[in-house]
Formats: structure tokens, sequence, C-alpha cells
């Protein structure tokens, strides 16, 4: 009872031609081998963004003002003056 021998990985595989069909486990193994490339791309940028952060754009001016903000700064500016 040891590991799988090449006479089992033979059987296997001619089951599982015969159960899915030669195209569709051709696609089965095309669109396998795609998500793996996909994957080992992915975590080779995610390990690039480490080394290189994104750079960030600068602030440029002052913030936006709400039109109901700068009301009530204005109005508690104007009232300071008055005392």
């Amino acid at each position: 009872m040891g590991g799988m021998g090449m006479r089992e990985l033979v059987i296997i595989l001619l089951v599982v031609l015969v159960v899915f069909g030669a195209k569709k486990l051709r696609t089965v193994g095309s669109d396998l081998g795609a998500a793996v490339r996909g994957f080992k791309k992915s975590m080779n940028e995610g390990e690039d963004e480490g080394i290189n952060p994104p750079k960030q754009i600068p602030p440029e001016g002052k913030d936006a003002e709400f039109a109901e903000t700068r009301k009530a700064r204005d109005t508690s500016q104007n009232s300071d003056r008055s005392v």
C-alpha cells in the first residue's frame, strides 16, 4: 500500500479521459494553466509594490469647502468681531 505508481496514474488518466472527453480535458488544462500564470503574475506584482510603493499625489492648495461649512464659519467669525 505504498505510493501511487505509474500504472495507477495511467488508469486514473484513462478514467478521466473517458468521463470528460479529450476536448473538455484540453480546455480544462489550458484554463488551469492560465489561472496559475495569472496567480504567479499577481504575486510578482505584489512583491514589486513592497519594494517600490505607489507614489502619492501631493495635495494642491486648499481643501474644498461646502456651503454649509462656509456659512457656519462666516457666522462665527462675524459674531466674534462684534464682541
